[in-house]
């Protein structure tokens, strides 16, 4: 049973990578409205945050801040849409499941049994074990939800590939 669960993983594994959007394709550009907040980083990492203006098949343009650029496409390491951020949103549904997780943790371990184990919280109380628990589980998952990045990615170039031969 163990090697079918296995062998259906591994299967799985090329799927999902095939199901991957793929970010270093030029057109996705072409999604983009005009006056939509993007930042913009060059291949040398110069940042540029301003709003959309056009793209080509050679380039795309920006206004930052009261200038228009243009930086051609070999140039662009990678375009990210700065929309409204959801590290709020994030941080509330992970804090929750972690306070979840938490809570149901403190209780497991305040279960008070006959083994000796070197991690129980029976001494404490089993309301306080869920509690305690409970607020910690919520502020790691706040924490890591107000981490994770929100900004859409839409375009982030190839790596170089060396031209060496062994």
């Amino acid at each position: 049973m163990r090697n079918a669960a296995l062998a259906f993983f591994l299967v799985l594994i090329p799927c999902s990578l095939h199901a991957q959007d793929k970010k270093s394709d030029w057109k996705a550009l072409y999604g983009l409205r005009s006056g939509e907040k993007i930042e913009l980083v060059e291949t040398g990492m110069k940042k540029h945050v301003g709003t959309f203006s056009t793209v080509t098949d050679e380039a795309i343009q920006m206004h930052e801040g009261s200038d228009e650029i243009g930086i051609p496409k070999e140039n662009v390491a990678r375009v990210t849409v700065l929309d409204k951020s959801h590290r709020g949103r994030n941080a509330l549904i992970l804090g929750a499941a972690g306070g979840g997780a938490g809570a149901a943790i403190g209780a497991a371990a305040s279960r008070c049994s006959n083994s000796n184990t070197s991690f129980n919280l029976c001494g404490i109380g089993r309301g306080v074990a869920v509690g305690l628990g409970g607020l910690v589980g919520l502020a790691g998952g706040a924490g890591v939800g107000a981490a994770i990045p929100s900004h859409p990615m839409i375009y982030r170039a190839e790596l170089a590939k060396p031209n060496t031969r062994h």
